[in-house]
């Protein structure tokens, strides 16, 4: 049994990776990159003992396959000879496909829900031990926005429930004004634009809406634009030339496609100040969340983290899980599940900001590495 034990080696995984794009959506997104792209990766390290099943499976959430490519050249690195194939078919083919064990590992956008059946379904599959919810995947949203003359702009979430519900129409209003002292603001009508197709991304950011409004939000989330204004583009990649394209435009999109179109991206006040998107923001964002789960299911509380305001966070953050059995593959689909897993929530998190995802933060990473090693 040999082991392979390694340092971390920042910058040795160069990964073509994809950008965030939610399910369902963008299947090409841009390479990010920008002012954070050079942003540390954590620095746990964990033991890696290769072998085991020589050609995994996975499938699910095409919001997290830009994460996985980048994940499978390292885990080829790691262990040589190792591979896994991911499908990005989309987070509901991806749990459905883990409960019939046609796949080792099932990528979803939200934790397998216990109103849906899929807890039970998971356990039945997995030799009746239970599936647990690993989030090993975030990516922040950017709020974008094309004002002239407004580069700094800080916006919260009742502000920005008033604005994609068309209850605040024009820039100057005094609402975002009592957000941004000194910032002079035109007499610019706002025009929305939001997801067309039905988006993950969408999902999240509603759920924000919900959490963080104070009650402004009085629509419902979900993966289809609820708020009754705008314009709806195609994709993120539609939305981020919207926005470039119209004075006045906000939008959301995932943060490489408004660090690839450079556009102005709203701070976020939560109640303690406005806070800048960064790797690091995003990343105190991920240390503060609540997990909900039991034990080593970590699924995450989004309501709790959308609504959160601890200092210096950046809360709009979509995560993604990996569904795998705490107990109940063969030795040796065991074996290679950890050890992918392993090399993915270390090595692999080294290239992640460049396409436009958050490096686990180092908490975070320890309460991963430890569920992943309870995988028997």
């Amino acid at each position: 049994m040999k082991i392979k034990r390694y340092a971390n080696v920042l910058g040795m995984v160069a990964a073509g990776a994809l950008a965030l794009s939610a399910c369902g959506s963008d299947a090409n997104a841009p390479q990010g990159g920008g002012q954070n792209s050079g942003a540390p990766a954590p620095t746990g390290t964990a033991p890696v003992e290769c072998g085991g099943k020589q050609a995994l499976t996975a499938e699910g959430s095409s919001a997290q396959k830009g994460a996985m490519e980048a994940f499978i050249a390292a885990y080829r690195q790691q262990c040589q000879g190792q591979q896994l194939a991911y499908t990005p078919s989309g987070s509901g083919n991806g749990v459905k496909q883990f409960i019939a064990a046609q796949v080792d590992i099932g990528g979803s956008d939200s934790a397998l829900k216990e109103d849906k059946g899929e807890v039970e379904k998971a356990a039945e599959r997995c030799g009746g031990n239970p599936a647990w919810n690993l989030p090993l995947v975030f990516g922040p949203i950017a709020v974008v926005h094309k004002v002239e003359g407004v580069t700094d702009l800080a916006l919260n979430g009742e502000v920005l429930a008033k604005i994609f519900s068309g209850g605040i129409k024009k820039w100057n209003d005094p609402a975002i004004a009592a957000l941004n002292s000194g910032v002079t603001l035109p007499d610019t009508d706002i025009t929305v634009v939001y997801r067309a197709d039905e988006s993950g991304t969408t999902d999240n950011f509603q759920k924000y809406l919900v959490a963080a409004g104070k009650g402004a939000w009085t629509k419902d989330d979900g993966k289809t634009f609820n708020g009754g204004v705008g314009q709806g583009a195609q994709g993120s990649a539609g939305v981020a030339e919207a926005v470039a394209a119209g004075n006045g435009a906000i939008g959301y999109v995932e943060w490489s496609y408004a660090q690839d179109k450079n556009l102005a991206m709203a701070k976020l006040d939560s109640g303690s100040g406005p806070v800048e998107l960064t790797a690091e923001s995003g990343g105190k964002a991920i240390d503060a969340a609540t997990i909900s789960g039991e034990g080593n299911d970590l699924r995450l509380d989004l309501e709790a983290l959308y609504a959160s305001n601890a200092p210096g966070a950046y809360p709009l953050v979509l995560a993604t899980y990996e569904i795998v059995c705490s107990k109940g593959y063969d030795a040796d689909t065991t074996k290679a599940v950890k050890a992918f897993l392993t090399t993915a929530a270390t090595t692999g998190q080294a290239s992640l900001v460049e396409a436009g995802y958050l490096p686990l933060p180092q908490e975070f990473q320890t309460k991963l590495l430890t569920a992943i090693k309870a995988i028997a």
